[in-house]
């Protein structure tokens, strides 16, 4: 299915300034820490993400630009280089979530 609409950027869809939470700063402190170090491919991305929730109802794409913005501001690149993502989710017992990631090159 085609929808012509030109897509609504999370940007666009707020009005004045957002302010990050204490868990938001705590959190992209924790995975900025746990990231190990690694070199990311030059030019266009792809991306796959698995998350694992002990919540079934947990949206699949809620905490996606909350985690490229972490890996952009370890890896130093622009998120705007992603030109394939992959998102799935797993159900897993609590205290047993997890974010498994790859990321390769776009082409």
């Amino acid at each position: 299915m085609r929808l012509n609409i030109k897509p609504l950027s999370v940007n666009e869809a707020w009005q004045g300034k957002r302010y990050k939470t204490p868990q938001y700063k705590r959190y992209e402190r924790d995975v900025i820490l746990l990231l190990r170090p690694m070199e990311i491919p030059e030019g266009p991305l792809e991306l796959h993400i698995t998350w694992g929730f002990s919540n079934a109802a947990s949206d699949l794409d809620n905490p996606a630009k909350l985690f490229i913005d972490c890996l952009q501001k370890k890896y130093g690149f622009d998120d705007k280089r992603i030109t394939k993502l992959v998102l799935e989710k797993v159900k897993v017992k609590k205290g047993e979530e997890f974010i498994e990631w790859e990321v390769s090159d776009g082409n």
